[in-house]
């Protein structure tokens, strides 16, 4: 016989269910105060272009929009060459993914799949170079630019220069990533290829690259965002307008004598656009990318 009565076991699966149910709630307001605290800063940023400057500026401003401004983008582009800028950052990260993608590729199979001596430090090393601020090396960047070495040119105002810089800089990261993926690889696999006659640049493309294709497109991604983004550099040693990144010409939109907010935050959509878009349509490939070179097998 039973020693629990039911008169006792209703009021505990009661108390459970109203832990859980309470517990479910809790979680889902919170989600909500966390989306609401990360899309506020965008639903504002809209709200703010399509009212004049008169509410965006006032206090307490609305949280509704009073009015709408809906020419304020004509007004961009007739004002400021944001399509340039937006192709320019498009060739510059496109241009440094590349780089750094087929750099990274032979970079992490050297170190994990070769051996040589001083393999281990030169790794350690690699990675520490990420220690240095870029606003370090600012100074010695600038000389190498101008008188750059053996040939003697000044490569200012030039995005395939700025694409190496910004390469040099996520390269480390990404032989670091790949390396970590290519060490899951069974060493038996490529043993088994090269007794089939395989050379080394046959098993890494072959082999290789296919079994660690989301790890790439994790590197490639963080490339792009990287070099997107890019403006110290491209602020320094670009002289030639047309050839500004949207970085920097967002940074020069403000004067001293105007600041148009409106055509500001306009922009600043039109910039945040692509890169978002790239993002959604490769989400699943960085995600099993990082998590796979994260952890070794």
């Amino acid at each position: 016989m039973s020693t629990t009565s039911p008169i006792y076991a209703t009021p505990r699966k009661q108390r459970s269910r109203l832990q859980r149910n309470i517990g479910r709630v809790a979680y889902y307001a919170l989600v909500l105060v966390v989306v609401g605290i990360t899309f506020f800063p965008i639903y504002w940023m809209v709200v703010s272009i399509l009212q004049p400057t008169k509410y965006s500026t006032h206090f307490p401003p609305p949280m509704v929009p009073k009015g709408a401004n809906l020419g304020v983008f004509t007004e961009l582009f007739d004002t400021k060459p944001i399509g340039s800028w937006i192709l320019n950052s498009t060739l510059l990260a496109l241009a440094a993914t590349v780089i750094v993608v087929f750099l990274s590729i032979l970079g992490a199979y050297t170190l994990s799949c070769l051996r040589w001596k001083g393999r281990t430090a030169f790794a350690v090393f690699l990675l520490m170079t990420q220690m240095l601020p870029e606003a370090l090396i600012v100074v010695p960047i600038f000389k190498i630019f101008t008188n750059f070495p053996v040939i003697h040119v000044d490569i200012r105002n030039n995005l395939f220069g700025l694409s190496l810089i910004d390469a040099a800089f996520i390269l480390p990261i990404g032989v670091w990533v790949l390396k970590n993926l290519y060490d899951t690889i069974p060493r038996e696999v490529q043993e088994a290829a090269r007794v089939d006659g395989a050379g080394s640049m046959r098993i890494l493309f072959q082999i290789i690259m296919p079994l660690t294709m989301p790890g790439l497109v994790a590197v490639g991604v963080v490339a792009f965002f990287y070099a997107w983004n890019e403006y110290l550099f491209a602020q320094l040693l670009t002289d030639d307008r047309s050839l500004w990144p949207a970085a920097v010409g967002l940074g020069q939109m403000k004067t001293m004598l105007d600041t148009p907010i409106e055509q500001q935050l306009a922009a600043g959509m039109l910039f945040s656009i692509p890169p978002v878009i790239f993002y959604l349509v490769m989400q699943r490939y960085i995600v099993a990318g990082i998590t796979a070179g994260a952890v070794k097998g």
